[in-house]
């Protein structure tokens, strides 16, 4: 045996504070941008490494040498889980983190450092065409599931990232839209998700919206992000924009976004302009820089190219479980679920091509893809298949319906697989209506017709309406199920998983009945909020509308009773919490699960308010024959309104009525509690309009949005590419951009990624161009057509003879 001095301990490495120190001015300045589309920027001498970013909400978007923000390039197959829209109505924050912390190992062997994700913007109104991203309509909800699923993620020693911070609720001109919100509305909706995840699971990273609120930009609003944000919520992490959302890199680093992506474009020539100019401080750079220099420890050495078998296969079991359990049972007359041994008649082209995920810049290549036909054939069973549609548009084809109708009229039930194909709701555009293409209604008609016993699966991102439901058996909603949807089908309809979600948004019967809906998606510059507070149940509880399916709602297969609700005590002050209680009892044949949900009525009197609102809820899982008292916390803060006057949440001194609820609809009992609150007058602190209280008709008939106004002169860097093509060098410049696309064959052919592509193009601003092109587009080529474009002669022949000029000029 040789005796060997032992290795010495190696130095620790120095704190991030200690390592941005030795920085120079243009090294910090260089930190506050990305090294490319997707990484952050190294300064190997002083130990600072580059970390890597990618999108996946709902699964990894790694990609290769070739980059986009649409979801078009090749990337590293993944595992594809269910998008925010489907987990969400598990109401299961177990789940969510589950999936989370699925998600983030995958993040470790690839290699990335921060995964952005989760979004958690409010569901204002049901056709914005990114909802399907987003958690709920409910804040509380929404907070709550944002906050399992940065803990599951974080837990396994990767970077989660909140977004869109803030007011980020529609697709329509996200760019440069302003989202007009009173100050109440702002925190109570819009800011208190975002609060819950921020205080309770310390995100690493916040991504800045495009969008304005209230007239300033979301990457330079220093209330946002650094009163709020920083300040008020004790938020540490690092603040990314979104990809080319930063319109002034001096005023944005100056308001507290970290880091402008996406990289590639030397934005230090601006910053130095901006500190000379007195807009941008040497102590904000450095606080920037430093907090790019903490996200260090997120830097992984050599990434596999691939993720490992076994990891594959669990991952991609978990994808099925969830998509099964988190499917909402909408309607059922006793068909469901299937004994197994009945004819099916399989019915609908999403059947052999699923719509499985989303379309955007969240869209992953998944590891494994099992369609509904697959599975049936998997599991045995006695199946028919006749395709009702093409999965691809929304074209006629009665034949194709006739058919169907012929196979369903010889089986024993009828599946039919219908919902929303790609092209109806992506981001990048917002749907026009709630309805499905009239082929699926048809199809669903027809079919039956032909059969009583039809069971309905819907595959879509959003609620839709369903003029055929009183005609149908049963409703299974399925939302997008990801890469196991098929199999996930299976085990819902079989019962060898409940289909145990329930509805996390409200499902209106009508457009007209939707409380944002007069102010939606807005002008071309701006769109109001007036609906104020009133946004999703809270409207139709308040306004006494029926929808067609309430928020909350969702019936499993069990057969459950309610009794004996309770509250351990019926006085508190505002920093108390006190517990419901309520009896359930499985009825059933079967093991079972309930949701329970807590809704208030504040009867106080001091602030207007909704009808109801979510303040707590608790998922009770259930065996045959079990009966269990589910005890659920109620934090008396979350009682409180945001009192305008004193800028604070207050709780309010009165009476308080707590309703405990399967749906926000449905209500099984109430107790009454006394508040010692902190505010006891009336406060006239919420300008919500009346119109969020009266009959929707009337609401209705006032008047629908006014149409988008013709863009306005004269044009500027965040006028839009669509904008100034109403001018010749407007449509010369939209000519331009599409010979120079580099899109694939595929790409082409694809009517849902070109009408993506088409739709983000126009919606892109001029800025955008050279952000994107990573400076090979100049903002010396950007100013000349915007000169060209304005008719300005003096402009024109300023922007022509500087075209070797300084490009930090003003933007306007």
């Amino acid at each position: 045996m040789t005796y060997s001095e032992p290795e010495p301990e190696p130095e620790p490495e120095p704190e991030p504070a200690a390592r941005a120190a030795g920085l120079s001015e243009a090294q910090r300045l260089t930190l506050l941008s990305g090294k490319n589309f997707w990484q952050t920027r190294d300064v190997p001498a002083f130990g600072i490494r580059s970390v890597r970013l990618a999108d996946g909400p709902h699964g990894l978007r790694v990609q290769g040498p070739v980059n986009d923000h649409l979801g078009l390039a090749p990337s590293i197959p993944a595992t594809c889980f269910p998008p925010a829209v489907t987990l969400a109505s598990s109401w299961d924050t177990a789940l969510v983190g589950e999936v989370a912390a699925a998600v983030g190992r995958e993040a470790r062997v690839l290699g990335v450092g921060v995964v952005l994700g989760p979004g958690l913007n409010i569901k204002r109104h049901p056709l914005c065409g990114r909802n399907f991203e987003y958690y709920s309509e409910d804040p509380l909800l929404s907070g709550q599931l944002a906050a399992a699923a940065v803990r599951g993620m974080q837990g396994q020693g990767v970077g989660a990232c909140l977004k869109h911070f803030a007011v980020n609720n529609q697709e329509h001109r996200r760019f440069v839209i302003d989202a007009v919100v009173d100050q109440r509305t702002l925190r109570e909706l819009y800011l208190r998700g975002f609060e819950i995840a921020v205080r309770s699971a310390a995100p690493r990273m916040v991504m800045a919206a495009y969008n304005l609120v209230n007239g300033v930009h979301a990457t330079e609003h220093t209330m946002l992000l650094t009163d709020i944000l920083r300040t008020e919520w004790g938020f540490a992490g690092a603040v990314v924009s979104d990809w080319g959302a930063v319109s002034d890199a001096g005023a944005a680093v100056a308001a507290g976004t970290d880091l402008d992506m996406p990289g590639g474009l030397d934005r230090r020539p601006e910053l130095e302009a901006a500190i000379a100019a007195g807009i941008l401080t040497e102590a904000a750079v450095a606080a920037g820089a430093q907090r790019v220099v903490a996200l260090g420890d997120l830097a992984f050495d050599e990434p596999a190219d691939r993720l490992p078998p076994q990891m594959v296969a669990e991952h991609d079991a978990l994808a099925r479980r969830a998509a099964a359990a988190a499917s909402v049972v909408l309607r059922n007359d006793g068909v469901l679920p299937l004994t197994g041994t009945e004819r099916i008649a399989l019915i609908g082209a999403f059947a052999e091509h699923p719509r499985f995920q989303g379309s955007g810049s969240s869209v992953v290549a998944p590891t494994r893809l099992t369609t509904a036909l697959q599975a049936f054939a998997a599991a045995g069973m006695d199946v028919t298949y006749a395709p009702g549609y093409d999965a691809h548009t929304s074209a006629r084809d009665e034949q194709k319906i006739e058919q169907a109708a012929r196979v369903a009229g010889q089986a024993d039930v009828a599946i039919v697989l219908a919902g929303l194909p790609g092209i109806y709701e992506s981001e990048g555009f917002d749907r026009t209506g709630l309805g499905l293409p009239a082929q699926h209604d048809a199809l669903i008609a027809a079919v039956a017709a032909a059969n009583p016993r039809t069971v309905v699966v819907l595959s879509n991102g959003a609620p839709v309406s369903m003029p055929w439901l009183p005609r149908v058996a049963a409703v299974l909603e399925g939302y997008l199920g990801g890469q196991a949807a098929g199999g996930a089908l299976v085990d819902a309809v079989t019962g060898a998983v409940e289909p145990a979600g329930r509805l996390a948004e409200t499902f209106p019967a009508r457009r007209q009945d939707i409380g944002s809906d007069r102010w939606f998606p807005g002008g071309a510059r701006q769109v109001e909020y007036r609906e104020g507070v009133f946004v999703g149940y809270r409207h139709a509880v308040t306004a006494g509308i029926a929808p067609l399916f309430p928020f909350g709602h969702g019936l499993g297969y069990g057969r459950t009773e309610w009794s004996d609700v309770r509250v351990d005590r019926h006085r508190v002050d505002a920093g108390a919490m006190l517990r419901v209680s309520v009896t359930v009892a499985n009825r059933g044949n079967r093991p079972t699960s309930e949701v329970v949900q807590i809704y208030a009525h504040d009867r106080t009197g001091v602030v207007l308010r909704p009808r109801r609102e979510l303040v707590a809820f608790a998922r009770v899982e259930l065996d045959e024959g079990e009966t269990r008292v589910a005890e659920v916390p109620v934090h008396v803060r979350d009682l409180a309104f945001w009192d305008v006057r004193a800028n604070a949440w207050r709780v309010p001194a009165g009476l308080f009525t707590l309703e405990v609820g399967r749906s926000s609809e449905r209500i099984v009992d109430a107790v009454e509690v006394y508040v010692e609150g902190e505010v006891s007058d009336p406060v006239d602190s919420a300008p919500v309009p009346a119109i969020a209280a009266c009959d929707s008709d009337f609401a209705y008939r006032l008047g629908r949005p006014v149409p988008v106004e013709r863009p306005a002169r004269p044009f500027t860097r965040d006028s839009t590419v669509g904008d100034i093509g109403v001018t010749v060098v407007g449509r010369l410049l939209r000519w331009g951009l599409g010979m120079a696309a580099d899109l694939d064959e595929s790409t082409k052919r694809d009517p849902i990624a070109m009408a993506m592509v088409v739709r983000a193009t126009d919606e892109l601003p001029l800025r955008a161009l050279v952000q994107f092109s990573g400076g090979r587009m100049s903002w010396r080529v950007i100013d000349a057509v915007i000169a060209c474009a304005n008719f300005n002669p003096r402009e024109l022949g300023g922007a022509l003879i500087g075209w070797v000029g300084n490009p930090t000029r003003s933007r306007r």
